[in-house]
């Protein structure tokens, strides 16, 4: 590459669309660097998976207890403080860790703000740095309701930090983030009252599946508010009131704001060397490159198709490692990316969607979980899983709702991306009793 610039390759933020990637492309020889103005490793390891799934791992444990009540004796209850506190010894040493693997590589990792000068140049705290090709990973932040009082929300990451859980807690949003912390909270202890926009949660999934996991809430305590409409929020003392609907008031501790994610894209310099993008993020090419050639994108900042999930980020910074070390010079080819959100019971999705496979009258084979004789091991009562099979029975699409969901999807997913046929099925032995065996099954 030029030896004209400080660098081969310049990477704007230092997430999973970056360093998965910029560690092996610094191995092959190339000369990179990498801008941050947080935290190393960016949302996933520091404020997000990671952290997020900490946290839920005692929710899972007193479930499993539950469903099991009779034949183990005791309840569990879950300590908020000391489970934040594990969740922090969990992920404390993970930016170390990943600084240290990049410098290890030979990487540069500049610490501030990146705006771009010109389609080679990027200014930190007013020091120019160069690069042939630069790779704006910026990712998404959390998105912030335009309403008066709107300062006295909070966002996940300030949820995941609280040392103590508050004992009313109002969520405004439906979706992911909304969905997974409500089980959280609630399961610690607090009262969670879920405030939609519209009438539906978790819009992109099988709605009669996500309704099985509203209904276990409701069971549980969390109360649903459809149609909100949250117009402010404004201090009481020392609570907080959420003004919605018709003149209505709902009076909490504490308020989650989950009404979505957003793409880094302001305040970087994208108008001023004109890279187009619009309110979903980056646009980009089928080589991942934006509207100025010399100038990539990655990672959940980009306008696509497939879901914005850390496994998608770590597939595009790869791909981008490949392409720029002369390994590839091919579009990139997206494998298919499973989706899970993380509430109890589970509700997992890969390929092609019930719906979409209705649309296409394929077979959707449906099965209930727990007649299943491995789901009566653990007293399973609530699951489904939907098959998409195509018109010479490859498996194309699974939904499931369940305790192990996130598992059954992984186990069938290779089924769908390599099209297997029977005779690769009937050469798969998968270990016994296990969840991917009680999945596999399910195929034959």
């Amino acid at each position: 590459m030029a030896n004209q610039y400080n660098y081969d390759v310049l990477y704007l933020g230092s997430g999973h669309g970056t360093f998965d990637g910029a560690i092996p492309l610094a191995h092959s020889g190339v000369k990179v660097g990498i801008i941050e103005e947080d935290m190393i490793g960016g949302t996933c390891p520091n404020y997000g998976c990671n952290a997020k799934i900490t946290l839920d791992a005692p929710v899972a444990l007193t479930r499993k207890v539950e469903q099991l009540q009779g034949i183990v004796e005791g309840q569990l209850s879950i300590n908020w403080t000391k489970s934040e506190a594990h969740k922090q010894d969990v992920i404390k040493g993970l930016p170390g860790m990943i600084g240290d693997l990049l410098t290890d590589s030979g990487i540069d990792v500049i610490h501030g703000k990146g705006t771009f000068k010109d389609n080679h140049t990027v200014l930190v705290d007013g020091q120019p740095k160069t690069a042939e090709k630069i790779v704006i990973s910026t990712g998404l932040r959390p998105h912030r309701l335009d309403i008066p009082g709107t300062e006295l929300a909070h966002d996940s990451r300030a949820f995941m930090s609280l040392t103590k859980l508050p004992k009313q807690i109002a969520i405004i949003g439906s979706g992911y983030i909304s969905m997974e912390f409500a089980t959280i909270a609630n399961a610690a202890g607090a009262n969670v009252t879920v405030l939609m926009h519209g009438d539906q949660v978790l819009r992109n999934f099988y709605h009669p599946y996500v309704a099985q996991v509203v209904k276990d809430l409701e069971k549980r305590g969390v109360k649903f508010v459809k149609n909100a409409g949250v117009s402010s929020f404004e201090k009481s003392g020392e609570q907080v009131e959420v003004h919605y609907g018709d003149s209505r008031t709902l009076t909490v501790d504490w308020i989650l704001d989950a009404t979505g994610r957003i793409p880094n894209v302001e305040k970087i310099g994208l108008d001023k060397i004109g890279v187009k993008y619009n309110q979903h993020g980056i646009e980009v090419n089928d080589y991942l490159q934006t509207s100025v050639d010399n100038i990539y994108a990655s990672g959940d900042v980009i306008d696509k198709a497939q879901p914005k999930l850390t496994p998608t980020a770590i597939f595009e910074s790869t791909y981008l490692s490949k392409r720029f070390s002369g390994q590839i010079n091919d579009p990139i080819n997206y494998p298919v990316i499973p989706s899970v959100v993380f509430t109890s019971p589970r509700i997992a999705k890969v390929g092609l969607s019930i719906e979409e496979g209705k649309e296409k009258s394929y077979q959707i084979e449906t099965n209930y979980l727990p007649d299943d004789w491995y789901r009566q091991v653990d007293n399973e009562t609530i699951g489904d899983n939907s098959m998409v099979f195509d018109n010479q029975h490859h498996l194309v699409g699974v939904t499931e709702v369940s305790e192990q969901a996130e598992n059954v999807i992984n186990t069938l997913l290779p089924a769908i991306e390599f099209k297997f046929g029977p005779a690769e099925l009937n050469r798969l032995v998968y270990l016994f009793p296990s969840i991917g065996s009680a999945a596999w099954t399910q195929l034959s």
